[in-house]
């Protein structure tokens, strides 16, 4: 009995390490995707596949081009939203809200100010 017990927990361990491995693989295609651009963060936030259901929020957002953690922090903050948040437990209206943001947000800069060459600015740059 107890041979068969073991037996069985050895079981429910290998199923449950073959699922980690497969949503692991599917998840870092999912930001391979994002990274490229072939697919939007918003379009993930407001319908996410199976893979993404239970990733955390900020692990979508980092995946984009130039989204670092001060960025994905900063966006977040401004919607009231935890980088810890998982994207299955968004009410619509918090998925609303983020979409509309990430689809507004510009791709580049992060709103900052074009930057001429010496470093400075644009809008502080001086002529001589």
């Amino acid at each position: 009995m107890l041979s068969t017990a073991m037996a069985d927990d050895q079981t429910q361990q290998l199923q449950a390490l073959r699922q980690a491995n497969r949503v692991r693989l599917a998840r870092a295609e999912l930001k391979r995707r994002v990274a490229a651009g072939t697919v939007s963060a918003a379009a993930v936030v407001l319908d996410p596949p199976w893979e993404a259901a239970s990733m955390e929020i900020g692990d979508l957002l980092r995946s984009q081009r130039r989204w670092g953690a001060a960025r994905c922090r900063r966006l977040l903050v401004s919607v009231g939203l935890s980088e810890n948040k998982q994207l299955d437990t968004l009410t619509d209206r918090q998925r609303e809200v983020l979409a509309a943001v990430l689809e507004a947000a510009p791709s580049g800069n992060s709103g900052q100010a074009e930057r001429a060459p010496g470093g400075r600015a644009d809008s502080h740059a001086t002529t001589i």
